[in-house]
């Protein structure tokens, strides 16, 4: 059983997912799981194998969602991008990690695409 927050979360990454399906983007893998960690949205782009992290808010309280992905974000997210590349034997793709930012506006969500929102972080 899932609990608010849990269910606020998938909403909000089906929100992500129809906006990057809006936007070209090509969905690969939701949600894909390691013992590094978690990447929310790995999918394809115009050639290009994106890493996308998913963040939101219900207030802007704590700040906008996009300041939430931390150089410590980055470096547990570049872990499990490398893990996965290797998994999949992708040596040499091009590769770049976006994050989509969803915050509430009039009573709806706002939607920020941030492209190539942080270099590969690993040290």
């Amino acid at each position: 059983m899932t609990n608010r927050d849990q269910q606020f979360g998938e909403i909000c990454e089906a929100i992500a997912v129809e906006y990057l399906n809006k936007h070209g983007y090509r969905i690969v893998e939701q949600n894909y799981r390691t013992k590094l960690g978690e990447i929310d949205i790995i999918a394809k782009d115009k050639g290009v194998l994106v890493f996308i992290e998913v963040k939101a808010r219900k207030s802007f309280r704590f700040g906008n969602p996009k300041w939430a992905v931390t150089p410590k974000k980055q470096r547990k997210i570049s872990m499990v991008a490398l893990y996965y590349l290797k998994a999949t034997k992708q040596r040499d793709v091009k590769a770049r990690f976006d994050v989509v930012s969803i915050y509430p506006i009039q009573g709806s969500q706002g939607i920020e695409l941030i492209k190539n929102a942080f270099e590969l972080a690993y040290t």
